[in-house]
């Protein structure tokens, strides 16, 4: 059974999925996502996103930050401190939202509670149909259109399909994009805690050799954690009790955030990078982790893919707009340029900073040193830094402007 046709189709329900198929469908486009039910459980996502203001103004402006406020927290400082213990370390360097006159650089949110407030947002959507589906099966691109076939049997026709299946993207596979992967020697654990002392709407960046151990605050007295280790490392952290691994973050915080409880259930997954070389083709376009994965560090990760969403439907709006075809080469040729060089210098960014942290080469970590140490000292070099890397405002999609509609 095939369904009508639609403007677009969205192939994934998780964050970056449900925000691109919101954002199509306020861009005029008649859109359906196809993804999992979202139904948390007892292995339910522990992870948080920072989000940064553009993203947060990209909900504001769909209709979706309403659902969110009372269970994200602001980021308002981001203290980085050197904990490498190596000859040359950076002096600690403090970011503040107020320098560049933000009231905080973004939010920290649960993904189950971002998750939620986007479905319940796409339900009230007229033109969207939420299609609940263990995922596609097949992508036949044509000339004229897309053909999805649907775990269930169903199919769908679409004019442009939106990749947003995650790294094993089958949308990317149908598109004939290719891949650049990489892997690195450390895994991040992920986790929740709460803490005896205020966190001040502050996250705590600590760089250490085998990679950043970073909290980011949640309302009240509670904080998300990554914790970049090496796999090894990272494993035995995993086997350990709840009061052992609250000990453990306790002594790394060396009392920051005082006793430490309550660090509730916790995941570990391996890091690794990839990048494509161009983010659409064959009336597919691609978002989120489908384009690009990064380490998770300086809350680079699922601000890209928002930023893959809001560009993505205000190419396919315009051309629909236009009486053109939201597929179309002119369409996907807007996309592949908006998002090349974004991505390209996020990654590359991303990338260096990890690497800079894990080098045991002098000239390496010297710079990174010198990088901070220039951050800290010189204020508007810092409030440059702010505003391109954590409150760009050049350069962003409509829907992530303030003066949107």
């Amino acid at each position: 059974m095939s369904a009508a046709p639609y403007d677009t189709v969205v192939i994934g329900a998780g964050p970056a999925g449900y925000t691109a198929a919101i954002a199509l469908a306020c861009a005029g486009c008649r859109t359906a996502i196809a993804g999992p039910p979202h139904n948390p459980g007892p292995d339910r996502d522990t992870r948080t996103t920072a989000l940064l203001q553009a993203s947060v103004q990209l909900l504001r402006n769909t209709g979706v930050w309403e659902g969110c406020r009372e269970h994200a927290a602001p980021l308002r400082t981001i203290r980085i401190t050197d904990d490498t213990g190596r000859l040359l370390r950076a002096p600690e360097v403090v970011f503040k939202s107020s320098e560049i006159g933000d009231e905080a650089f973004g939010y920290n949110i649960a993904n189950t509670e971002l998750v939620a407030a986007l479905r319940a947002r796409a339900k009230t959507l007229p033109n969207l149909d939420i299609i609940e589906s263990q995922g596609a099966t097949a992508i036949e691109p044509s000339d004229k259109d897309v053909r999805i076939t649907l775990a269930e049997g169903n199919m769908l026709t679409a004019r442009l399909v939106a990749g947003a299946d995650g790294r094993r993207s089958l949308a990317r596979q149908a598109a004939g994009i290719t891949a650049r992967t990489w892997r690195y020697d450390q895994m991040a654990l992920a986790c929740n805690f709460s803490h005896a002392r205020p966190h001040d709407d502050a996250s705590i960046e600590l760089h250490r050799k085998a990679g950043p151990f970073t909290t980011v605050p949640l309302p009240g007295k509670r904080s998300s954690l990554v914790w970049v280790e090496t796999p090894g490392e990272a494993k035995r952290l995993l086997t350990l009790g709840d009061e052992a691994i609250a000990l453990e973050i306790e002594t790394r915080l060396q009392g920051c955030l005082g006793q430490i409880s309550n660090a509730g259930p916790r995941a570990a997954f391996p890091l690794s990078g990839m990048s494509v070389h161009r983010a659409a083709a064959k009336r597919i376009a691609l978002v989120g982790e489908a384009a690009h994965v990064i380490p998770p560090i300086g809350a680079q990760g699922l601000n890209l893919g928002f930023r893959d969403a809001a560009a993505l439907a205000q190419c396919a709006g315009t051309a629909l707009a236009g009486g053109g075809d939201p597929g179309g080469a002119g369409a996907l040729a807007a996309y592949n340029k908006a998002r090349r060089n974004d991505v390209a210098s996020r990654i590359f960014a991303v990338d260096l900073l990890n690497r800079s942290l894990i080098s045991g080469l002098p000239p390496l970590q010297a710079a990174r040193g010198l990088g901070l140490h220039l951050l800290g000292g010189i204020a508007p070099l810092r409030k440059a830094f702010m505003r391109q890397g954590l409150a760009p405002r050049s350069g962003l999609p409509e829907l992530m402007r303030r003066c949107a509609p």
